[in-house]
């Protein structure tokens, strides 16, 4: 008999889920009622623009939660502060190359004028 495998996110601060910490649960694939689990270890961050000369309200979100087939995801999000705004996802094999890819994004964006909260 195959093990099932669940996921549960648990939200902060309001966030929408795809920016939550993302806790996977995984069932041992033997009798016994042991689990394993497994939580991204990179928190959710977000870096803010706000120029009111310009009227000017960014954000700009960065997160890692995992996917489906066992690897991890970068999800990126922006628009104006108070609404939902676009995201999009970029896909990695491992959490360690999708921090590196967040802190590369972060960076960039703080070059551009993004500070955190």
């Amino acid at each position: 008999m195959k093990a099932a495998c669940f996921s549960k996110f648990v939200s902060f601060d309001n966030q929408p889920p795809n920016f939550v910490m993302a806790i996977q649960r995984i069932c041992v694939q033997d009798n016994s009622a042991r689990h394993r689990i497994r939580a991204m270890t990179v928190p959710a961050l977000e870096l803010r623009r706000i120029d009111a000369t310009c009227n000017m309200r960014r954000f700009y979100r960065l997160g890692i939660a995992p996917d489906l087939f066992g690897g991890v995801r970068l999800v990126k999000a922006w628009g104006r502060i108070g609404t939902q705004g676009r995201s999009i996802a970029e896909f990695h094999n491992d959490e360690a190359v999708a921090a590196d890819a967040m802190q590369k994004h972060a960076e960039r964006k703080r070059r551009g004028g993004y500070s955190d909260n």
